[in-house]
């Protein structure tokens, strides 16, 4: 794969290199090694499961603490996470907090 034009080529501490064209100074391969095999936190995209994971929320107990609303502030997480951690709260007979 030629890489961007506008990326640089970056080492993370591990030693791979990789290619970014952005900020984020997060080693693709690095993030495959870490990615979760099994569980609700294996369903997402990167980016929503570091939001989760740098909040603590690394259970679905932890999950059902919080509101959609809330979630959704947390940067990296969008509302197409939503319907994936939704369905796996449902599954297991646990919803969204919901203020009353």
């Amino acid at each position: 794969m030629i890489p961007d034009p506008k990326s640089t080529l970056r080492t993370c501490i591990n030693g791979h290199s990789f290619h970014k064209s952005s900020d984020c100074p997060v080693c693709p391969v690095c993030e495959n090694i870490a990615k979760p095999t099994d569980g609700f936190l294996s369903l997402l995209a990167a980016p929503a499961r570091r939001a989760l994971e740098n909040e603590g929320i690394t259970s679905l107990e932890k999950l059902s603490g919080y509101s959609q609303k809330e979630l959704l502030k947390l940067h990296g997480l969008g509302k197409s996470s939503l319907p994936i951690l939704f369905e796996a709260l449902r599954e297991n007979g646990l919803t969204f907090f919901e203020k009353k």
